[in-house]
């Protein structure tokens, strides 16, 4: 449950809150009608817990499992932490929902003892991280491949009664205890940061939203969703899964080592600007296809499990008994594949190809738009009224910003200002009226050209003309008119559309 990775967590300050909390663990637990257990040695700390191992200290049974074992895990959460804000933990609704299903440990029992609430639940083996740090930090394509289709099939498991993870990392995927019938068995632990991605009482997808003030997860394996601050959906626990696979194989990720307060956003940066190809150069084929879906995938869209599974198949081998992670769970569903493959064949025959259609709605709500240019500075206003529309564009212009685009919603404005533009100066003009004709061509007269241009429902417009957008050379024409769409399309050089008109202009081009 520790962060060994030195992926720096979303907890920390949960982390420190408990840290700073002076209250000692008592020696003995006895919590909702459970045994007697003596604490003895620490087995690791999660974001808002810390684990012990509980030793039964009468009856009980060596060989035994589950709530009659001899040596069960302690997870301590204090009354101050985060996490028990409005009473006992977060985790243990979780837990009652998802506790025993495939893949994840049971608990046993659980309630408050002293300062602190207690879950019993069953014991485990090594972590992930630990089985990669003790093979000479590195696995094998095989077991790598086993990792990922029985990591699929819990995750499946969980996101189908409506929960995701949310803290997807080698540290949270532990294997059973050994010598034990369970020591190939994999399991996902440690949920804490888990959420709700299905509304429970209307079956429906929760709500998109983005805060990027609020970040949940591991920096190293979170998805790029997640730093932006985005609510966190199923493709967000199978990026992370991506981020997992492919640091077991190659042993390291190439956003490792950054380090101050500005850490994530780094991370986030040299994510979005490494491509699957460069990230799985060293990776078996599986992997990078794997890790190409699931960045792409939408906010709502349920993943395709058994596509999933079905990439790693060539790399397991085909006696399920000796390999090196159980993959029981996933089994079942490799199985479907294959018949479904079988009805795939029937329809590749067919000579009328069948067009996929994706439905959707309108978007709702305004989104940021990030690039690659430098410098990497940027504004935006949005939902500005007309009375304000001023005192924003003077603002960012004494900061050494320029408009760079301009959009509107009823009567309402949006810009994006930024330092990266390439404009020398720049002029705009709010008319009441769809263009001001006029002020356009005196404009051009001081050899300023249109970059940005809206219309309000109402009828006004924004028009912002800029210097230097492209070079003059001798000769060169250029101008703006109206049309309507479907006329004068052919010779179209930068369209803006407002009113159900189109701005064309045309010129100056090279």
């Amino acid at each position: 449950m520790g962060d060994d990775s030195g992926g720096l967590s979303a907890n920390k300050a949960a982390e420190q809150e408990e840290e700073g909390s002076t209250a000692p663990f008592p020696e003995r637990v006895q919590v909702g009608g459970s045994p007697m257990y003596r604490i003895e040695r620490k087995l690791g700390k999660g974001g808002f817990g810390q684990v012990f191992v509980g030793r039964r200290v009468s009856g009980g049974n060596e060989r035994a499992t589950g709530s009659a074992a001899m040596e069960v895990a302690l997870k301590f959460e204090h009354r101050n932490s985060k996490g028990c804000s409005y009473g006992p933990p977060c985790e243990w609704q979780v837990y009652n929902a998802l506790g025993g299903s495939h893949g994840v440990p049971k608990v046993h029992y659980k309630g408050k003892q002293g300062d602190y609430y207690v879950m019993v639940m069953d014991i485990l083996g090594p972590s992930l991280w630990d089985v990669w740090n003790s093979s000479g930090q590195t696995m094998s394509a095989e077991m790598v491949a086993c990792i990922a289709v029985e990591s699929l099939s819990i995750l499946e498991k969980m996101h189908s009664k409506g929960y995701v993870h949310g803290d997807v990392k080698p540290e949270n995927f532990l294997l059973g205890q050994p010598s034990t019938p369970q020591e190939k068995k994999l399991f996902l632990v440690d949920l804490g940061l888990a959420t709700k991605w299905k509304d429970s009482s209307s079956g429906l997808h929760v709500d998109y939203d983005q805060r990027p003030d609020m970040f949940r997860g591991t920096v190293r394996y979170a998805s790029v969703h997640a730093h932006l601050g985005r609510t966190a959906s199923r493709r967000d626990d199978l990026e992370s899964l991506a981020y997992t696979l492919i640091f077991l194989h190659r042993g390291r990720l190439p956003w490792q080592g950054y380090q101050g307060d500005n850490k994530s956003f780094l991370v986030c940066k040299k994510k979005m600007a490494t491509s699957p190809e460069m990230l799985c150069c060293f990776c078996p084929p599986p992997l990078k296809q794997f890790l190409e879906i699931v960045v792409n995938m939408k906010f709502d869209e349920e993943p395709n499990y058994s596509k999933l599974i079905s990439l790693f198949e060539g790399l397991i081998g085909p006696n399920p008994a000796v390999r090196p992670i159980n993959t029981d769970g996933a089994q079942k569903i490799i199985y479907q594949v294959g018949q479904k493959r079988g009805r795939l064949t029937i329809d590749e025959e067919d000579d009328q190809p069948k067009k996929k259609v994706r439905l959707g709605v309108p978007a709702t709500q305004w989104i940021s738009i990030y690039n690659a240019r430098l410098p990497m500075k940027q504004r935006y206003h949005y939902n500005v009224a007309d009375a304000r529309l001023a005192q924003h564009v003077e603002k960012g212009m004494a900061d050494g910003l320029l408009i760079s685009c301009v959009a509107s919603y009823t009567n309402l404005w949006a810009l994006i200002m930024d330092a990266g533009t390439g404009f020398t100066s720049q002029v705009y003009e709010l008319s009441p009226s769809f263009l001001h004709k006029e002020w356009i061509m005196d404009q051009w007269e001081k050899n300023y050209y249109i970059s940005s241009i809206a219309g309000s429902s109402g009828g006004s417009s924004l028009v912002v003309m800029s210097k230097d957008w492209i070079d003059q050379g001798p000769g060169l024409e250029s101008g703006c008119e109206l049309v309507r769409p479907g006329t004068g399309m052919d010779q179209l050089n930068r369209v803006f559309i407002s009113n159900n008109f189109l701005i064309r202009s045309f010129g100056p081009v090279n």
